[in-house]
């Protein structure tokens, strides 16, 4: 069984017993979230498609970890002038575990 869902802004592909890595989400670590913004869940051949949500579809999850992305370097610079500029930037995110899907 799997499951499509919003969180973060983003849409993720998710079934049972994987790990995701998502935005930055308000929680200790070894608590459950409840992700209610599904947008489609298929088992097998029978597939539910929201328009745009599906109601009463939840997909519940563990939070595993807090940390941070890859670093994006910015770099700007002006031709001739010697002026540069660089900056990094690394994302917070936060890892869960997907511990259930119902519809």
């Amino acid at each position: 069984m799997y499951a499509i869902v919003m969180c973060g802004g983003k849409q993720l592909k998710v079934a049972q017993g994987e790990q995701v890595s998502v935005e930055l989400l308000t929680g200790d670590v070894g608590s459950t979230i409840v992700l209610d913004q599904v947008l489609l869940v298929g088992n097998g051949d029978n597939i539910s498609v929201g328009a745009p949500l599906l109601s009463g579809a939840k997909v519940n999850a563990e939070v595993v970890s807090h940390g941070k992305g890859k670093k994006v370097i910015i770099f700007k610079k002006r031709r001739r002038q010697n002026s540069r500029r660089k900056n990094g930037h690394r994302q917070p995110n936060t890892v869960i575990k997907i511990t259930g899907i119902s519809l």
